[in-house]
């Protein structure tokens, strides 16, 4: 198993306690820096992020930005909470945080059009807050993601490869992301950009919280009105909600249509590797999170990180925010090798268990 993948056990176990003490009053406890989490005179970052039940967060997210923030602030302490999709829950962690006494806050939003009233409580209090992820409002003082309309871009140009001389036309089940998400806004955006004039969305619904069961309920529900004949193909906003599809699909005795999704999750590489999945969208979670705890440190420090943030974006609340925008590949299984393996992402080993072997060795992934 590659290294970074080991760390998602212990993570998971750590998010439990975090939330946990958020309940009792604590700003999350997980603390691995090995202070005492509270308003001690050590430097400190607060890291909040919005859910564990997609596999990035604890596997990838957390780790690589506070591998980073370590690396670059040996003393700093780092205080972390997850929200569990829970807007309220993130709210009386933010607010514990401020009453810690953290001195930069990493917000990665439940919901990001609530955040303006917190990012100003955090201003107040010298506090500067870095979005993490999903553009939150207000005052923020820098943003990390990726060209997000370029990931629908990307879906649905990789929808229409997987279709091929019947894309023309096609008949498309398209589940989109939470509406509480401002990334699956964009998403949304741009797989309609790529996908409206070439075929025919003959279903769509919005999916809170990128719940999978969610998605399998309501992809179930639409093959009772159209019919296991009535779609061509299934546009999901990520992995997670894909693998709901897929077996709501199975369920149904549906044949092979193209699922897409995002991420490039475990679970959703092996689902292409053995032919139930089409394509996946891979951001590169690591360089994404490491550019993040890079900034926090600096603001931490006073320093300039122009160069960290190259590109600007608006959000509802603030022009011009000073952000770094990274830019994803779509994945199939003709260059899975060539991107997620490559990069370190996943190793062979992780893809290719017994149940997966025969298929990655057709692939030369052995």
């Amino acid at each position: 198993m590659g290294v970074r993948l080991r760390a998602v056990l212990a993570g998971i176990a750590a998010t439990g306690l975090a939330v946990t003490l958020a309940g009792c009053g604590e700003a999350g406890g997980g603390d691995d820096g090995g202070g005492d989490g509270g308003g001690s005179e050590s430097r400190s970052i607060g890291l909040l992020l919005p859910e564990n039940s997609t596999t990035r967060y604890e596997a990838f997210d957390r780790p690589g930005i506070e591998g980073k923030i370590k690396e670059l602030c040996e003393d700093c302490t780092i205080t972390y909470s997850n929200a569990t999709e829970d807007t309220a829950l993130q709210k009386q962690q933010f607010d514990a945080m401020l009453t810690q006494g953290v001195d930069v806050i990493i917000l990665d939003a439940v919901d990001a059009g609530v955040t303006e009233s917190w990012v100003a409580e955090a201003a107040d209090q010298g506090v500067p807050v870095v979005a993490y992820d999903r553009l939150a409002e207000g005052e923020i003082d820098a943003y990390v993601s990726y060209d997000n309309f370029r990931v629908g871009q990307l879906q649905g140009e990789a929808m229409l490869e997987a279709l091929g001389d019947d894309a023309e036309g096609a008949r498309v089940i398209m589940i989109n992301g939470s509406p509480t998400d401002p990334n699956a806004a964009m998403f949304k955006a741009g797989a309609h950009d790529v996908l409206d004039d070439v075929v025919e969305i003959v279903y769509e619904q919005d999916i809170d919280g990128w719940d999978p069961a969610e998605a399998n309920s309501t992809v179930s529900t639409a093959i009772q009105a159209l019919g296991t004949d009535g779609f061509d193909a299934v546009y999901s906003a990520n992995d997670g909600m894909a693998a709901g599809i897929v077996t709501a699909l199975q369920n149904a005795g549906v044949g092979e249509v193209p699922v897409g999704g995002q991420d490039a999750e475990l679970a959703g590489l092996q689902r292409i590797i053995s032919g139930e999945q089409a394509f996946t969208v891979y951001k590169a979670l690591i360089p994404q999170a490491e550019t993040t705890g890079e900034v926090a440190v600096r603001l931490l420090e006073g320093e300039d990180f122009a160069d960290l943030t190259p590109d600007s974006v608006d959000s509802p609340t603030k022009d011009g925010v000073p952000s770094a925008l990274l830019t994803p590949v779509a994945v199939t299984a003709e260059n899975i090798a060539d991107t997620v393996i490559a990069d370190g992402f996943y190793d062979v080993s992780d893809i290719c268990t017994p149940e997966y072997a025969e298929a990655c060795a057709e692939l030369g992934l052995d």
